[in-house]
């Protein structure tokens, strides 16, 4: 669900691939490949990236925490960003209309948590990964 996530955040409407690298056992972690249409379209939000988590309702506690500290502050996932790439020496890697649509897609996100959570109930919704 994270991928989901990950890609709605960044408008990356064609994924294509990822791996899993279990050199560690179990405790896998995904390798995101294929990141080209990332960030494209600042005023366009692809909702079906999004679908899985709708049609599964379950994300990681996690997860769901990190989303509503950027949606509550006291720094958003603009903020965060904006001061992240401050110092890249290819600034701006990003414009100001890319910032805004994280806000407005962390937002968006939210919203089909509560959707997920109008239906079931919070232990089935929220994945305790903490």
């Amino acid at each position: 669900m994270d991928l989901a996530v990950f890609d709605y955040l960044t408008g990356n409407m064609d994924r294509h691939h990822y791996d899993e690298v279990f050199t560690f056992g179990n405790d896998s972690a995904l390798i995101h490949l294929d990141h080209g249409r990332g960030f494209g379209r600042t005023t366009y939000d692809e909702d079906t990236i999004i679908l899985p988590l709708l049609q599964c309702c379950v994300i990681r506690l996690s997860t769901f925490n990190r989303l509503y500290s950027f949606h509550t502050g006291p720094k958003r996932l603009s903020d965060i960003m904006r001061e992240s790439m401050a110092n890249d020496p290819i600034k701006p890697v990003l414009i100001e209309p890319h910032l805004k649509a994280l806000d407005r897609r962390v937002s968006k996100i939210l919203g089909v948590i509560r959707l997920c959570l109008n239906a079931n109930s919070p232990d089935l919704v929220f994945l305790d990964d903490m």
